[in-house]
């Protein structure tokens, strides 16, 4: 697999900054975005101490025209991560008669970040990389997005969450059939609870928790292979399926009797 040129939103911290580390070595180019001036640095100084060479992109990938202007400008890839996201939960009712629910700002910004985000790294590097020629494999790119098990699910507790990964996962896979043709691998990464800060608060216990070495070397393994789905805990996405095919009375009475589901269980997401 040619990985020689590597673009990765959200490597100032999490998953970005552990498969960014992974992939540091001599002869290998990074191009390292985030919105954190200082871990983004941080991630760079490690990655630079492994042989790579490192370019930095202090960036939100909610602004459409700069992502794009940063990912053809590196002028040819051959793996793109999108690894940046937010979550967030549902909120205590400020009144009794009220429902528990997300604050509107939180749920439109996790929807720029966690889909158009996306959308605003994989549209301009599928551009590029079809003008690409293809390597000794046969493939021009790969491009790789963060979903999440939550998007097998309509769970109350992270609607906003739930729906944007959902439809990242759809998105990858069904783009995915088509541009294989074309030489270009489209992933989507259906993963549990992944060790790092952005959970790192959440108030309940988060079943097959995994560490972020161990979920970067299965994407990365998983790449390798050309998966167009790189699902782990695989029992926790089996469940997860199941769920989602009970009626929906049912599922919503077993989750919303679960910690995870309960309002003010996750901590507020940066908004800003």
């Amino acid at each position: 697999m040619k990985h020689d040129s590597i673009l990765i939103t959200g490597a100032s911290s999490g998953l970005g900054r552990a498969l960014a580390q992974t992939l540091a070595r001599p002869g290998r180019k990074l191009w390292l975005g985030g919105r954190n001036a200082a871990r983004l640095e941080e991630t760079a100084r490690h990655c630079i101490s492994q042989g790579a060479a490192v370019e930095l992109k202090l960036c939100d990938v909610t602004h459409t025209a700069a992502m794009a202007e940063w990912v053809q400008g590196t002028g040819g890839l051959d793996m793109v991560l999108a690894c940046a996201g937010i979550t967030g939960g549902t909120r205590n009712p400020l009144h009794p008669d009220h429902p528990a629910a997300e604050p509107e700002p939180q749920i439109r910004r996790i929807f720029a970040t966690d889909l158009h985000g996306v959308l605003n790294t994989v549209l301009p590097a599928l551009e590029l990389m079809e003008r690409q020629p293809r390597a000794a494999d046969g493939m021009r790119g790969r491009i790789c997005a963060i979903s999440s098990v939550a998007g097998l699910v309509s769970f109350p507790g992270t609607p906003s969450y739930s729906a944007a990964k959902a439809a990242v996962d759809r998105f990858m896979v069904a783009t995915g059939g088509n541009a294989k043709k074309a030489g270009i691998l489209l992933s989507s990464v259906v993963c549990g609870f992944i060790d790092t800060p952005m959970v790192a608060r959440n108030a309940f216990p988060m079943p097959g928790l995994t560490d972020v070495q161990s979920a970067s070397r299965r994407i990365l393994r998983g790449l390798a292979r050309n998966e167009r789905r790189i699902t782990f805990p695989l029992w926790l996405a089996a469940g997860s399926r199941l769920m989602d095919m009970l009626p929906i009375r049912l599922a919503e009475a077993y989750y919303t009797h679960q910690p995870a589901g309960a309002a003010g269980s996750m901590p507020e997401p940066d908004l800003t």
